[in-house]
């Protein structure tokens, strides 16, 4: 085996694993990209050490997305949290690339910290420093840093597309570089010392450099792949490495037209590709361009809107507070009347555009005033289906300009039903089938009902793949309901007289609070997964007090300006990893590659 260059060789931790210090117990061997190096629950009986290659990191909580929590690098550890705990792996680790490993058994691990202190302080400083990168949530790993971008038609320029990222990256105070097929004969230790002399690395391919663009494939933590929109997609063609695919690090970044008001044929693009994530980029659109380059940095900011009735106007008012303040809104994502809204800040909509929708959708007359016999639901659901195809037509998901999700509840499955693709409208009807009150949606032999039912916050969804910083508005917490308003009608003639009725009967207030109060749980993993948690103050708003409009969107104004204000970093920083050069001067990147 060939001993590691010095610049690995600099610390207590890399000898105990090579060189001529090292312990007797270290066990070489290789693990092809793909492999498992160990699994979430196995024992943690070795602490591993990387000698080349990339190992990605992923957690599956059961019933929910895979999550990537990031890259372990040559010269990091592996396993050590773990190891220092006492406890089972708690995430999954894979072979990005092909990669070379050491082990060394937990006994030898130990009675070497005993004779060398060092040890301990070396693997203190690196968990600091995979802390701070994550927000503050233990992390066995960094966040990516090589990413490929191929293209999957002539002419795309590529190349072009992936230098004016990485100018957005370096205005954010990081050292980038890009590297096209001029690398294609260079040798591994070329990608090795690139690779550690920079925070980032952007590798690009255009579609007819066939030899450089199967080599990008297999040599990055996450590959792009890149087409227009106008364009029909090409016959699939395997480019992503098999780990890649397997762990779902694939993303499609298609490029439109400036003047076009909605993309379209997305969901081809998708069926066409393997890709995770959907990115739309306007030709000559500095706003998207950055919102790439935010996301590639860590630094891209999600949004999540919970459920609440007429309390989620409070979302608005949040909305119109980080717009104001300049805070991006990279991806949303929202439960019930919290889904409403996002779409509409999927869709592109304004200030205007959303308040005058939303308005004329909920506020101007009620959309759960068309009351049936109740034999499945209050209502019949026409008024609300009629008011989803007024203002979002036949739009599908894919076609939205900001990456989208909903929740819904499958009451068939006994899970919550992540909405990713498909039609947008029908997406929106399943998250917002409150039971009881609207009839529930079926698809594929399905029954769908109000993700507020199963999962009303979904900040932890947001994370499975999203990196950046998390603001969470939930418009469900506080007293929204009392005993005055579930109290039956003195007089069922006055109640109908003062049109009350339209509200619904008080019923629809149970109902709609039962399904909307979150578990203790469930807060505790929004609270964990959200940076930014917002509460507005939506004391004596009834939850279906839909012309309660204007108090409750001021509310949610308020509330998140006042949590602005509280913070002492701008939101895209709240999760900024340090720069290779703060790292080094704080200490916390001893066990680190360093150039």
């Amino acid at each position: 085996m060939a001993s590691l260059p010095d610049t690995m060789a600099d610390t207590a931790l890399a000898r105990l694993f090579v060189g001529d210090d090292a312990s007797p117990d270290a066990v070489w061997f290789s693990l092809p990209g793909g492999r498992t190096l160990y699994d979430a629950g196995g024992r943690a009986d070795q602490i591993y050490f990387l000698r080349a290659g990339r190992l990605g990191v992923i957690r599956r909580d059961e019933g929910q997305e895979p999550q990537f929590l990031g890259v372990i690098r040559p010269g990091e550890p592996a396993g050590e949290m773990s190891l220092l705990a006492a406890a089972p792996h708690s995430a999954t680790v894979v072979a990005l690339r092909d990669s070379e490993i050491v082990a060394v058994p937990r006994e030898a691990f130990f009675a070497a910290a005993e004779h060398n202190p060092r040890l301990m302080m070396e693997l203190a400083r690196l968990m600091i420093r995979r802390t701070r990168q994550s927000g503050g949530q233990q992390s066995a790993a960094g966040q990516p840093s090589v990413y490929g971008f191929i293209g999957l038609r002539d002419g795309l320029a590529v190349r072009a597309l992936v230098e004016r990222l990485e100018a957005e990256i370096v205005a954010m105070g990081y050292s980038a570089t890009t590297a096209g097929r001029e690398a294609l004969n260079a040798p591994t230790e070329w990608f090795s010392n690139v690779e550690n002399a920079h925070d980032f690395v952007l590798y690009a391919a255009e579609a007819d450099e066939t030899a450089w663009k199967h080599l990008v494939g297999r040599q990055v933590d996450r590959l792009f792949l890149v087409g227009r929109g106008d364009q029909a997609p090409p016959p699939e063609e395997s480019l992503a490495s098999e780990p890649l695919r397997t762990q779902r690090l694939v993303d499609l970044v298609l490029l439109q037209k400036a003047t076009q008001r909605a993309p379209a044929g997305s969901e081809a693009w998708l069926d066409a590709t393997p890709a995770a994530r959907l990115f739309h980029v306007r030709d000559h659109d500095v706003g998207d361009l950055r919102r790439l380059a935010r996301t590639l940095a860590g630094k891209s900011v999600g949004l999540v809107l919970s459920g609440g009735g007429a309390r989620a106007y409070a979302h608005i008012g949040a909305v119109r507070a980080l717009r104001e303040a300049g805070v991006p809104i990279d991806f949303v994502g929202g439960v019930s009347m919290g889904a409403i809204v996002a779409a509409g800040l999927a869709m592109g909509w304004d200030d205007q555009e959303i308040n005058w929708r939303i308005r004329k959708a909920f506020v101007d007359s009620s959309p759960v005033d068309d009351i049936a016999v109740p034999v499945i639901a209050m209502t019949r659901g026409e008024k609300v289906r009629e008011r989803l195809r007024e203002h979002f037509g036949d739009e599908q998901i894919s076609d939205l300009w900001l990456p989208f999700f909903c929740v819904s509840s499958n009451l068939t499955s006994g899970a919550y039903q992540l909405h990713r693709r498909g039609t947008l409208r029908h997406a929106l009807r399943a998250s917002i089938s409150l039971p009881g009150v609207l009839p529930p949606f079926t698809q594929d032999n399905n029954v769908l009902v109000d993700g507020a039912v199963m999962k009303n916050f979904p900040a932890d969804i947001m994370r499975a793949f999203h990196l950046g910083p998390i603001i969470g508005v939930d418009v469900s917490r506080g007293r929204s309901i009392t005993a005055q308003d579930v109290a039956q009608p003195a007089s069922v003639w006055r109640w109908l007289l003062s049109g009350e009725w339209r509200r619904g009967p008080p019923i629809v207030s149970l109902l709609m609070r039962a399904a909307t109060v979150s578990t203790g749980r469930d807060l505790a993993a929004a609270r964990e997964a959200s940076d930014l948690l917002i509460s507005p103050n939506l004391e004596g708003i009834e939850i279906r007090d839909w012309r309660a409009y204007e108090p409750a969107v001021e509310a949610g104004r308020i509330a998140t300006a006042q949590a602005l204000a509280r913070l002492e970093t701008p939101v895209v920083d709240l999760r900024r990893r340090p720069t290779r050069e703060e790292a080094a001067r704080n200490g916390a990147g001893a066990t680190a590659v360093r150039p």
